[in-house]
This record gives structure tokens, sequence and C-alpha cells, in this order.
């Protein structure tokens, strides 16, 4: 009787551990699949004729169903079964890439697109619930899960332009396609299903709180996703603009990029360490440490310029970083098991759909006095990449724009100086961030 118990024990055991790698393998796939696209998009511009900011628009509807379906995704994780949503995740975003392989046009691959959303946004309410529920050492599994996160969207530029030099924009598609379809059929074989595991989860938290402070600590919570979320998306973006123009005026470009992913480097290294320590410390006195430490890198890093700069950025990001696992593992001690998956798909809705909505505005310009031939040039160098609005007078003459640059240009005839005369910045371009070239000159105002 010993020896049958224990040989279950290890079955168990063995279930188990390859449940925790398909979930780590699937934290990979997750961001290496949803940031394929902003890399294909570069080589469709000569394919389709068409601009970088017209291309780029196909993949909006992905990013907000990556953050918007999360929600019914962890609501499907808690009452029907985490394991087979984990499974629909890997078959989804298989035959979602395969069909934007497929693709014959723009409108289709728009479609193929959406549907990948969808399926990817499966992951982090799921994925992060069934880790919580499995791992025995919860720090250094979500501490190592969220390094496989990294590597997956660190490898996802790279291997997408190899694979669109060498075989085509079609197989970036369908290499990663292919990989998660044979991971569907092999995951089913391994894991077992969980039977009945709903009904039978624990409807009792670790921490059991009275009503009035579960609800404020729920606030504080919408609050703190709310702003780490921010932080994280515009510091992950504006991360190697920031090393050029706060570093120095001659460092080179490949230098920018190697520092900008050392610093990178300092928030995985750092989610190992907290990793261990959330395991020695109380994780919401640990918390409140880092959420310190990450206010007081984001403070240093506005006012320091040099080599200091980069101190001050690999502190922050280490703490941004860091935040991300001890967050998990406070949501984790204060919700249930049963209701654990929608708690995550709240919180990563607002990190992923709210916070992420702000990074755009660094993509759209605001040009006056454009109409001229320095004007026009300087249109011609932006609106591949960014987009571009126009606003003149035409004092000095007609407009001087060709057909192909009003494509992709809008031009807005009006004064700057007239209030009355000039259009809301609201209605011209959606940005906080507004380029005015004056005598020559960029000035950049906030």
């Amino acid at each position: 009787m010993t020896a049958v118990s224990t040989d279950h024990a290890q079955e168990q055991d063995l279930i188990r551990r390859r449940s925790i790698g398909f979930i780590n393998w699937a934290h990979a796939l997750d961001h290496y699949v949803i940031l394929i696209f902003p890399t294909v998009v570069l080589g469709l511009e000569v394919v389709y004729a068409r601009s970088y900011s017209e291309l780029i628009a196909l993949g909006t509807a992905s990013f907000v169903a990556f953050g918007v379906f999360s929600l019914p995704a962890g609501w499907l994780g808690d009452h029907w079964s985490r394991r087979n949503m984990l499974e629909l995740f890997y078959a989804g975003c298989g035959m979602s890439l395969l069909a934007a392989a497929l693709a014959p046009n723009l409108v289709v691959l728009a479609v193929a697109l959406f549907a990948l959303g969808v399926f990817a946004s499966i992951y982090h309410p799921v994925g992060t619930a069934m880790l919580i529920e499995q791992a025995t050492s919860r720090g250094r599994s979500l501490a190592f899960n969220g390094v496989c996160g990294n590597i997956g969207a660190a490898l996802a530029a790279g291997v997408t332009a190899v694979l669109v030099a060498v075989l085509g924009w079609r197989a970036a598609f369908a290499v990663p396609g292919v990989l998660c379809i044979a991971t569907a059929i092999v995951y089913p074989r391994f894991v077992p299903d969980e039977k009945h595991a709903a009904t039978r989860r624990e409807k009792i938290t670790e921490v059991p709180l009275a009503a009035w402070l579960a609800a404020t600590i729920f606030g504080l919570f919408v609050i703190i996703a709310l702003c780490a979320g921010l932080v994280f998306n515009v510091i992950s973006v504006a991360l190697p603009k920031i090393v050029d123009e706060r570093l120095g005026s001659d460092v080179p470009l490949l230098l920018v990029g190697g520092l900008a992913t050392a610093v990178f480097m300092c928030g995985a290294l750092a989610q190992l360490v907290v990793g261990r320590l959330v395991e020695k410390f109380p994780p919401h006195i640990l918390f409140a440490a880092i959420a310190s430490l990450q206010f007081a890198g984001v403070v240093w890093a506005a006012q320091a310029t040099g080599k200091t700069l980069l101190v001050a950025l690999a502190v922050t990001m280490a703490a941004i970083y860091a935040q991300v696992t001890v967050n998990d593992i406070v949501i984790a001690r204060y919700t249930a098991d049963a209701w654990r998956g929608r708690v995550y798909a709240v919180r990563y809705f607002l990190t992923f759909v709210v916070s992420g909505n702000w990074v755009g505005g660094f993509m759209k310009i605001l040009i006056t006095g454009g109409n001229g031939y320095v004007g026009r040039e300087l249109c011609r160098q932006l609106y591949g990449e960014h987009e571009v609005c126009v606003v003149d007078t035409l004092r000095y003459g007609m407009n001087r724009f060709s057909e192909g640059d009003l494509a992709n240009v809008r031009l807005v005839v009006a004064d700057v100086n007239d209030p009355a005369a000039m259009p809301k910045p609201a209605t011209i371009i959606r940005t906080p961030k507004i380029f005015l070239p004056r005598s020559g000159v960029i000035s950049i105002l906030s």
C-alpha cells in the first residue's frame, strides 16, 4: 500500500513538473507571437506598397484584444478548466498564425492578427494562476517564468527578421504557427485533464481579510496596476531613446542598443533574485520596499545624465521587473484559488489596455510651417514610421505636397498664432508629445 502511494505521488509530481514546463514555454511563446507583426510589417511596405503607418495599424486590434480578452479568459479558467484553456491557447495561436501566413490580402491578415490577440490573451490570467496553484516554491517559479517571457520578447524581433530575410514574411508566421500546433498536440498527452478541478478549488484565501479591508486592498491594487503598467510600458518603449539623448551626443547607435539591452538584463536578473528573497521576507514588506525603490529610480533617472544615467536606469528597470514577481505573490496570498484567475485577468487588463494606450503618443508628430522645402523633406523622413500632421497658412503659395505625400500626411490650413483658427490638438493628432520645428530646430514639448 505504501509502495502504491509512493508511486502515485511520484507520478503526480512528474505531471506537475511537466505542467510547469509547458506553462513556462507558453509564456515565452505568448510574448514572441504577439511581437511578430511589428517586425514583419517592415517587409510588407515593399510587398503592398503601403506606408508603415498604414500597415502597423493592422495590428492595433490584436494588441487591444490581448488585453481586453484576458477578462473572459480568466473567468473561463476559474469556471471551466485552466489546463484546457492553455491547450486552447496553443491551438488558437497556432491556427491564427497559419491564417496570417496564408492571408491573401490585408483584410484577412488583420482578422488573423485580431484572432491571435484573442488567443494570446489567454496565457497571463490562466497561466499565472496555474503556476501559483502547482508551484512548490512560488517565488522561484514565478521568477523563472518571468525570465522565460522576457526571452520570448527578446527573441521575437531577431528570429522574425531572420525568417523574413531567408524564407519570406509568410514564414515568419508559419514557423511559430506550426510550433504552436505541435505543442497543442503534445500537451494533452503529457498533462492530463483536471477532472472537476474547478469545483474542488479552495474558496478561502491564505490570509483571510474583513470585507472592508479586502475592498481597500483591491482599490489599492487597481491604482498600483495602473501606475506600474504605465511605468513599465513607457520605460520599455522609451529606453533606447532615453539612452540616446541623455548619455551623450557622440554615442554610436550600436552602443546605444547594447546599453539598452544591458539595462533590460538587469531587470531579468532582478526577477531571479527577488524570487529567492520572497521566500525569506514577508511579500507585502518586500513589495513596499521594491515600489519605493522603483519610485526613487524613476526620479533619479529623470535627473541623471551621462554614465550616472545608466546606473539610475538599471535600478529602475530592476525594480520594475522585481515588482512584477512580488505583485503576483501578493495577489496569490490575498485571493482564493477559486477566483484567482479573474483577479489576474483584471490586473493584466489594466496593464496591457489602460496603461498601454499612453505609449502610442510617442509615434504621433505635429509639424508647423511644413509646406516649404525643408518642411516637406522633414515630413518625408518621418511619415514612413510616424503619424504626421502639418499645420501651415500657405502664406507663400499653394499646397506643394504631392499626392503621394498627402496620402501619408494630414494637412491643416491654419495660423498657429490665431487660437480661434487653430484646431484643438486632439482634433489634429491624439498625442501628449508634439514636435515643432522653429528656425530649423526641432524642440520637444510635453
